[in-house]
């Protein structure tokens, strides 16, 4: 019986528009029986459709590569905003310290002078020095404490038998600082071992 879609050699096709269809089940529905495949080395030579498959896989596996290089570059950016907006964020909270300073040792001043114990004056002072606080800043230096010239500035210098190592023995100005960043250091007077 001949194929109605070659031609008496069997070998070319007669309409090539015709569909052709290619049986590729394991059991024959006419008779039941198992159908052999073809061995290994019978099968033909790489499809174009297989060559197209391998192309398509490299073009995935470089987009792949890409799309990782380019979510590493993200989240190294955003890491990078992240920590400028940190840095961005302590400047301006130390430049808005730099300039209460005045403010702060009116305060501290007055507080010395004991026109903070009570009154509208107090509760403003304890309301600004507690909206900086939310913000990291502090107030340092008390007398007694050992001089730290990373924190302290020495602005009075005596020897002293009272004591065995440089001492901070009056506090002028109290230091102020954000967070770990000194906006000004305390300027003290330092007394050290006398002489012997």
């Amino acid at each position: 019986m001949t194929d109605p879609t070659t031609g008496p050699g069997g070998d070319e096709e007669l309409d090539p528009t015709r569909l052709r269809f290619t049986d590729k089940r394991r059991i024959d529905p006419e008779t039941g029986a198992v159908r052999e495949h073809a061995p290994v080395a019978d099968l033909p030579a790489p499809t174009v459709e297989a060559l197209e498959l391998e192309t398509a896989q490299a073009v995935a596996a470089e987009h792949l590569e890409d799309l990782q290089r380019l979510q590493a570059e993200y989240v190294n950016y955003r890491k990078r905003v992240d920590r400028d907006r940190l840095v961005a964020r302590d400047q301006t909270v130390v430049a808005m310290v730099e300039s209460l300073l005045g403010v702060l040792d009116d305060v501290e001043a007055a507080r010395r002078h004991g026109e903070l114990a009570d009154g509208p004056f107090a509760a403003i002072a304890e309301k600004l020095e507690t909206a900086l606080a939310r913000f990291g800043w502090e107030r340092y230096g008390t007398a007694g404490e050992t001089f730290d010239p990373t924190v302290h500035e020495a602005l009075m210098h005596a020897h002293s038998d009272e004591v065995t190592e440089p001492t901070v023995v009056q506090v002028l100005q109290p230091g102020h600082k954000v967070g770990e960043r000194i906006v000004r250091a305390a300027r003290v007077a330092v007394a050290e071992p006398g002489d012997s």
